[in-house]
């Protein structure tokens, strides 16, 4: 067997392993059954949020090719301090998704860096351009991912809706590749990912259509209908991946990292989290109000 293909195996399978066991329940029973009393379930997810978020900065300003100047010292600063504050949310319980200002102004600013990225690049030659848009494309979504799952401090429950969230981006991906490889003939964007086509798109919206109706028909303690979370992840599932291919096109490089062997680093494998997150929890605000 192919070493490389191996390599990958291994190193996916404890990809999965470690949003599985981060996600759910299951890390905190697994680790409490060593050690009892050892950890809550939610801190496990922040810290597997946490890492995501330094180790993503650090290869966004590595693929931004940051000069020398003040900008380069003060991202890690500004990601955290905004993680900071989503993060006393988390553990305060107030992510009530009320229609708040700030919030929609965030995630407006995401949508205003990834218009930028493909149609001003230029701007984002300047070492402030990089700040903010690191800024923005990393540390926003993960701290919105915070406000995503529900927790209760006095038992063990912690809610699915992140693990589910993954489950549909890797089948929205995984269906638009297959159908795409066997199927497709009208390129998406031949530039950007030669191998993207529309009729993979189509393949993966409808197969994970057809997912999420089983995700909402058996888990109904879900917060909102996953028959539209699941439309919204199939839809924008593929403009992550073409964000993070037209930065690093922008920038002149092949992975962001190599922290997952064979799959390359952090911003590679949730390219398309990055940009889900905060449409679904855009929709988790707007639901309340339909």
């Amino acid at each position: 067997m192919d070493k490389n293909l191996i390599q990958r195996t291994v190193s996916g399978i404890v990809y999965v392993a470690i949003i599985i066991l981060c996600s759910t329940p299951l890390g905190a029973q697994l680790l409490n059954s060593i050690a009892p009393g050892l950890i809550k379930q939610q801190y496990l997810y922040h810290g597997l949020m946490s890492l995501l978020l330094i180790v993503g900065t650090w290869e966004c300003v590595k693929i931004m090719k940051f000069g020398n100047g003040y900008e380069k010292w003060v991202v890690y600063p500004l990601v955290i301090f905004i993680f900071y504050m989503f993060s006393k949310r988390y553990f305060n319980h107030d992510f009530f998704f009320d229609f708040r200002l700030s919030e929609i102004l965030a995630l407006a600013l995401i949508g205003i860096a990834v218009v930028t990225l493909f149609k001003y690049p230029n701007e984002l030659y300047f070492d402030s351009g990089k700040l903010i848009f690191t800024v923005i494309y990393v540390a926003l979504p993960f701290s919105f991912a915070l406000g995503l799952p529900k927790f209760s401090s006095y038992s063990d429950h912690f809610s699915l809706e992140v693990l589910f969230l993954f489950i549909l981006i890797w089948s929205s991906d995984t269906f638009a590749y297959l159908v795409g490889k066997f199927f497709g003939k009208h390129k998406m964007a031949p530039k950007i990912s030669p191998k993207k086509t529309w009729e993979g798109y189509a393949g993966g919206v409808v197969l994970t259509l057809v997912l999420s109706y089983f995700i909402e028909h058996y888990q109904p303690e879900l917060r909102g209908n996953w028959m539209i979370v699941g439309f919204l992840v199939a839809a924008f599932a593929p403009l992550g991946d073409l964000v993070e291919s037209q930065l690093k096109r922008n920038f002149g490089v092949k992975d962001s990292g190599n922290i997952i062997p064979g799959h390359g680093g952090v911003l590679d494998r949730l390219d398309s989290f990055i940009i889900c997150v905060p449409v679904v929890y855009l929709y988790f605000i707007l639901e309340k109000f339909i």
